[in-house]
Formats: C-alpha cells, structure tokens, sequence
C-alpha cells in the first residue's frame, strides 16, 4: 500500500502545535459518553473545545466524518498504522477530538499501536467500560480514563487517569506555564505518571 492510498483510507492526521507529534480526531458530536457531559455543567465536557472555534469549519468537521467512516474500512489498521509511521515521530495520540466509539474500534487502535511499536500511543477517553479492557492494551500505548467532572478526584480501576482542576497548584501539566505546550513534558504518555492534572481552562 502507499501512503497516498493509506491516507484516502484513513483521512489526513492533525499536528496540534502544542504537541511533540502528529493526532488524529473524530467529531465531539459523535462521542457516546462525552455527548451526553456536554449537557451537564460542571463536567469536564462542558463547553467542550472541539465544539467551537476552528472545529466548527465545515472543511474541519467534514474531515473528521470522513475519519469517523473510515474505522469501518478493512484496511483501516493497516492504512493508518503506516501513516502514523510515515510521520517518523516518536509520539502519537489519539482523539484531540471525539472518542472510541465501540469495542472493534478500540481493538483497531490497540492493533495500530501494536504495528508501531517503537511510537508511544497517548489514548485518553471518557468510556468508563474500557476499564475491562486495560490490559489488553499493547504496552506502547497508555489507555487514560479521563474523569468526567471539574474537580473529581481520580477514582475506580483504571491504572492511568486524568483529572481536570480549578486551583493552579493542584495542577500537574505544565502547559499553561510554557505558551500552552508540551515542549519536554512527557507525563501523557509515560506509563511512570498514573494521574495527569489539567488546569480548567
């Protein structure tokens, strides 16, 4: 396969500039989980970015439908492994927008991330029945549970998990104090890191 065909499989990947690599996003609309904290003030959800700004382009969210179709495709797993590959990049994630959608498309990534193994795969999401499935996650690939409300401390089973905070020192990512970047943080995908505190933003 050629990375031409590769891409009219997968559709293009994103290269969020706070980030050390390349990301691939689906539509917020279309999250099962996240869908319905949209609605709920107070959830980490709740005026969701991918719901506003540049991800509300039509050019934008037709790409994403397009990726979001494309996890149905049989060569999906093969198309985007070689893309991610492609990039020569060291760090992937998956999701800046939209989430798994069911159990086959959670496999297909783990099998991505199994096809790249010399590539981290940075995978947070906000389906609570992926706990199951932890471990069978490829080790290359950190599976976040992203705690649904602003200030919830990080509870239930899962080995690694996010949380979202109002107060600053309780804050562990160093974006907001180095112009929104990850620059040489690495706490998203190292498997060392069990919780990653964002700042409410």
């Amino acid at each position: 396969m050629r990375i031409e065909k590769a891409k009219e499989i997968t559709g293009s990947l994103s290269k969020p500039s706070k980030m050390p690599g390349h990301a691939y996003g689906l539509p917020a609309k279309e999250c099962k989980t996240g869908g319905k904290l949209q609605k709920v003030k107070g959830s980490t959800c709740y005026g969701c970015y991918a719901l506003k700004g540049c991800y509300v382009f039509k050019v934008v969210q037709a790409a994403q439908y397009k990726r979001l179709k494309a996890i149905r495709h049989p060569l999906w797993v093969r198309a985007m492994a070689m893309q991610i590959n492609s990039k020569k990049t060291k760090f992937f994630r998956w999701h800046d927008s939209g989430d798994i959608q069911d159990l086959k498309h959670l496999a297909k990534i783990f099998e991505v991330a199994k096809r790249n193994p010399d590539i981290a795969h940075w995978l947070p999401t906000r389906e609570a029945w992926t706990e199951k499935y932890q471990d069978r996650a490829p080790s290359n690939l950190k599976l976040i549970f992203s705690m649904p409300m602003v200030n919830q401390d990080a509870t239930g089973k899962f080995k690694y998990t996010s949380t979202v905070v109002t107060d600053p020192k309780k804050a562990t990512c160093p974006a907001p104090n180095q112009d929104n970047e990850c620059k040489d943080c690495r706490a998203c995908w190292d498997k060392k890191i069990k919780n990653v505190a964002y700042l409410a933003h």
